[in-house]
């Protein structure tokens, strides 16, 4: 009886065998560590590909739609909602309804799935943000997100760093306006560019941001 387990073609085999299976999981592994082992994802530029390629210029730019009639939620709750199939099928059953760029989103209907969009603006999990707090107070969508009505791809405009937040939590009168215009954009780049605040109320009470930890990660 051979006291050899295997036969030496086994030994030549070997090799391949590890490329082969081990390559493709290594290439992934590494692959996953490069873009989520840094902040490529939470930086300024980030601007993933979509499965459909929606244009805010377009909708919100051009064509003038209010950022809330996607965004239902974005007043009253913490997050701001990513609108459903059927908001965007509201129109789109009839405009361009076979167009061929629409067609994950027909899929979608036909189907009852929903589109998996990839998330553009994202903060670490020990971090809260309420999107109703900064609107009811009267900081507008462009303070955060920079002029999205002149985006054809979402792109992240400001850092969202901690540091970044502290300083209009320090001094957030520079970003207030009157809440019934949080959603108009230019008002910003007006006021830096004429050093005057935006429009707000005399008699509002201005917000007080907390700039302890606790405010933020709770």
């Amino acid at each position: 009886m051979s006291r050899f387990f295997f036969p030496k073609w086994a030994n030549k085999a070997l090799p391949y065998t590890v490329f082969l299976g081990l390559g493709p999981l290594g290439t992934a592994a590494v692959a996953g560590l490069w873009y989520y082992g840094t902040d490529k994802h939470l930086s300024v530029g980030y601007a993933p590909q979509q499965p459909i390629p929606f244009s805010h210029k377009l909708h919100a730019g051009d064509m003038g739609m209010d950022c809330r009639y996607c965004h239902t939620t974005v007043e009253s709750a913490a997050f701001a909602a990513i609108p459903p199939t059927e908001t965007c099928m509201n129109c789109h059953s009839a405009i361009r309804a076979s167009s061929p760029k629409l067609a994950a989103l027909r899929e979608s209907w036909e189907k009852d799935i929903p589109v998996e969009w990839t998330r553009v603006h994202m903060l670490p999990d020990y971090a809260y943000f309420d999107h109703s707090a900064h609107l009811n107070a009267g900081v507008g969508c462009e303070s955060c997100h920079g002029r999205i009505d002149q985006m054809p791809t979402v792109t992240q405009a400001e850092p969202l760093s901690m540091g970044w937040c502290l300083e209009c939590h320090r001094a957030p009168e520079q970003h207030l306006r009157d809440p019934k215009d949080v959603t108009k954009m230019g008002m910003l780049e007006e006021s830096r560019a004429t050093n005057k605040p935006m429009n707000r109320p005399a008699d509002m009470r201005k917000p007080i941001p907390p700039q302890h930890c606790s405010g933020c990660h709770r």
